[in-house]
């Protein structure tokens, strides 16, 4: 029998196999992609105090941060061309950028890279969240409700930034970038309908929605490695967690970021151990254990009764124990997948989407003002998961954590092009604005030093205000002018000038014990190809942000360098903040926006006029003026928040010691909440940056406890508490709600902590919870 000859016919097959693999992985780093430039990400801890200080967003003094719903990040991206210009962008889980951490981060980089990273081509944005620890802007309005200044803030947040940069940098390879848009229908609805019907009919009937349903996604792309991350800009507020919640918390932009981190892990588990996908190379790993949860229930039991909650006393392997979790996901040959949810013109646009209702009635809110019986306390906006902030915080965060993975999927636009950018610093309280005349021609306006108005004391129905303060008053009324007046009294030009603007308080012209508002503002264009990023230091409501966009769009296709389409994209919140910016027409209507909108009803065509000539000395490739610097006022701050002084317990107990564990023999199954309450210590004494204070750990084999979720994980969460305000006794409590992905078996809750003698030493200690079983 003649035997059949398959060589030819195998290396056909293998040529075609090779063809295949190669189509499959240049689909994942988009077919026929050559790269173009130099791109590094890197990502680093910004939590900061998890206790005793208040958040940044609401201004509400009762909001202090008490525990992590998870933590906090500053994640970066640098593109460079490789013989030219680079731009590094710095997305950060904070409430918005700061003057102040600006200026002292690119104080560091200059140190370590000379003049490679500055002002110029750094640009700084917060996602806006508003459960993050306060205290780390310059301006004394912006921390008024923290006591003044908090060091600690401060140092987490520019401690982060730099290491974040740092890893960028280190990861610098050759790679693409590609970018793609698409609409996100159900995670925002405009806040101020009345102020964004006063806009010109006409501009109104151009557009589909009166909020932006746009996201515009970058996707990096490493020759070797292929997608490394993926940066997005949506417009909704951080506001889906209330103003008083006590948790740190990213909140739905944030949490966006961590869904899609790990889901980009879970489906890469080769090349990467993710949170998401490790419960399933855990069950890999303890298979031995599974049966007995099926068949030999009453076993397992028995061994988790043998586990007995550790001693509070300190270890020598704390802190290796504290950051097993998070070093574990970056034991890996490859750059970390790091995946961003950036803020833009966000101003007027809620996460609360089911509309805002009365609390004592349950009755849709008053149009005009927002307000209930004329009380602005009372109107709430809600979000999809309502009652529920966590829920709410969860669906928006998933609503854009999934079009992001459409958009990431689909990529194929890769920008192609220079690397350029532009800053400029401008004094804001007195900028000559040239606008055109009804009837034709043009006239000079001026801006105004900053103010705020009466509305702006009344919030929003995201976190309405106090007292008798309602958005939409244009009058104001005489008890609070005499209140304002013991501050500081607006002459008659500051008057005129923020018309028709009722001054609550005149911040600009406020300069003591320094000054109360920014009056130097910068503003910025990074270009990366056909794209450009343009850096407002504020929020700008719908409308002011399509204005803008359309303005520089108009200049930069105008200059004959751009042959396709041209994506323009607002980051907001960056490298400064100055609270709002509104139409013209919203302005009158002073709601909180326009009420907030601090340099008069000209501010929009302000920075309108400014970006155009940014856009042109862009394309034209002229130099820019500097203009004039803002003032560093960190030796002026000032800090009222009391430090922590002693910790102590109870007599007969130790740091870490439960007070309240798991019932004996206990069994939970998926979708249950296991609560334990550990003897504890501030926060404060050591805030565990890339570490965590909370842990829950698997049993494998007979005596070996391996970690699988921290407090960076969306279903375990940290809670502490003093039992009363100036107790040394606190207490933490952990809550952990089982995930569909636990693997079965038995588990345990440890917590990790540091506490203060009289003296000022700081004694770590850990803590354990009983065993107990996931069945």
């Amino acid at each position: 029998m003649r035997c059949l000859d398959f060589g030819p016919l195998r290396t056909a097959a293998m040529i075609w196999f090779a063809f295949l693999l190669f189509l499959v992985q240049e689909n994942g780093r988009g077919v026929g992609a050559t790269s173009n430039y130099l791109i590094g990400l890197g990502s680093y801890d910004i939590t900061g105090p998890a206790a005793d200080v208040n958040m940044m967003g609401y201004a509400n003094m009762e909001q202090i941060a008490s525990g992590i719903h998870f933590r906090l990040r500053a994640r970066s991206f640098i593109v460079a061309e490789p013989q030219g210009n680079r731009v590094l962008f710095v997305n950060l889980d904070a409430c918005m950028a700061s003057q102040l951490v600006t200026i002292k981060v690119l104080e560091r980089l200059n140190a370590r890279y000379g003049d490679l990273y500055t002002e110029k081509n750094v640009a700084i944005s917060g996602i806006h969240t508003h459960a993050g620890p306060g205290g780390y802007l310059q301006y004394v309005v912006y921390i008024v409700t923290s006591l003044g200044f908090v060091r600690q803030s401060f140092n987490a947040l520019v401690d982060g930034i730099e290491q974040s940069v740092v890893q960028a940098h280190e990861n610098l390879r050759p790679g693409s970038v590609f970018v793609n848009t698409g609409e996100i229908l159900n995670a925002g609805i405009n806040r101020s309908p009345s102020a964004y019907l006063n806009n010109p009919a006409a501009e109104r009937g151009k557009y589909k929605y009166d909020v932006d349903k746009e996201m515009t996604l970058l996707k990096f792309v490493d020759d070797e490695w292929g997608p490394v991350g993926s940066f997005n800009w949506f417009a909704t507020h951080g506001t889906s967690m209330s103003r008083t919640n006590g948790l740190i918390s990213g909140d739905n932009k944030g949490a966006a970021a961590r869904f899609m981190e790990d889901w980009f892990d879970q489906n890469n588990a080769g090349s990467t151990l993710s949170k998401a996908s490790k419960s399933i190379e855990i069950s890999r790993r303890i298979s031995n254990i599974i049966p007995i949860v099926h068949e030999k229930h009453h076993e397992l039991l028995e061994i988790a009764a043998s586990f007995h909650p550790s001693p509070g006393r300190p270890s020598t392997k704390f802190m290796s124990m504290a950051r097993r979790v998070r070093s574990a996901l970056r034991l890996t040959d490859r750059p970390r997948f790091v995946s961003a949810f950036c803020q833009t013109n966000c101003g007027d646009v809620s996460p609360n989407v089911l509309g805002a209702f009365c609390t004592d009635t349950g009755l849709p809110c008053d149009f005009n003002h927002s307000t209930c019986g004329g009380k602005n306390e009372l109107c709430y906006g809600r979000g999809p998961g309502y009652p529920d902030e966590f829920e709410n915080t969860r669906i928006i965060g998933e609503r854009q954590f999934k079009k992001a993975v459409n958009l990431f999927n689909t990529a194929s636009e890769q920008l192609k092009g220079k690397v350029d950018f532009r800053h400029t610093y401008l004094n804001f309280s007195k900028l000559e604005v040239t606008i055109p005349k009804e009837g034709g021609g043009m006239r000079v306006v001026k801006t105004c030093p900053a103010a705020m108005g009466f509305a702006f004391a009344a919030g929003t129905t995201d976190g309405p205000g106090a007292f008798d303060f309602k958005q939409g008053d244009d009058k104001g009324n005489a008890f609070w002018k005499l209140v304002r007046d013991f501050l500081k009294t607006p002459d008659q030009e500051q008057v005129d000038c923020q018309q028709p603007k009722p001054i609550l308080l005149d911040t600009g012209e406020m300069k003591k014990p320094y000054d109360w508002a920014p009056s130097i503002l910068p503003i910025q264009i990074l270009r990366i190809g056909q794209l450009a990023i343009l850096s407002v230091p504020g929020e700008f409501t719908t409308m002011a942000g399509r204005r803008l966009r359309d303005a520089v769009k108009t200049v930069l296709t105008g200059s004959g360098q751009f042959n396709g389409s041209v994506h323009v994209v607002i980051a907001g919140l960056t490298n400064t903040y100055s609270q709002y910016i509104t139409t013209f027409e919203e302005y009158e209507i002073q709601r909180y926006e326009g009420a907030s909108t601090l340099y008069g009803p000209h501010t929009l065509s302000a920075y309108i006029q400014e970006f155009k000539k940014l856009a042109t000395a862009l394309t034209s490739g002229q130099p820019v003026q500097k203009g004039p610097r803002p003032p560093d006022l960190l030796n002026k701050q000032i800090s009222l928040l009391p430090p922590v002084v002693v910790d102590a317990t109870p007599l007969g107990k130790k740091f870490g010691d439960v007070s309240s564990d798991v019932p004996k023999n206990s069994t939970f199954k998926k979708g249950d909440t296991v609560t334990v309450v550990f003897w504890s210590a501030c926060p404060r004494n050591d805030l565990m940056t890339e570490g965590t204070f909370s842990l829950v750990e698997l049993l494998q084999g007979n005596d070996t406890w391996l970690p699988v979720y921290d407090d960076d994980d969306f279903c375990l969460r940290f809670k502490w508490s003093r039992p009363a305000k100036l107790s040394a006794r606190s207490r933490a409590t952990m809550e952990w709600s089982i995930p569909e992905t636990a693997a079965p078996g038995v588990y345990r809750i440890r917590h990790f902590g540091a506490a203060r003698s009289l003296f000022g030493s700081i004694k770590h200690f850990t803590g354990s919870s009983s065993a107990f079983v996931v069945a």
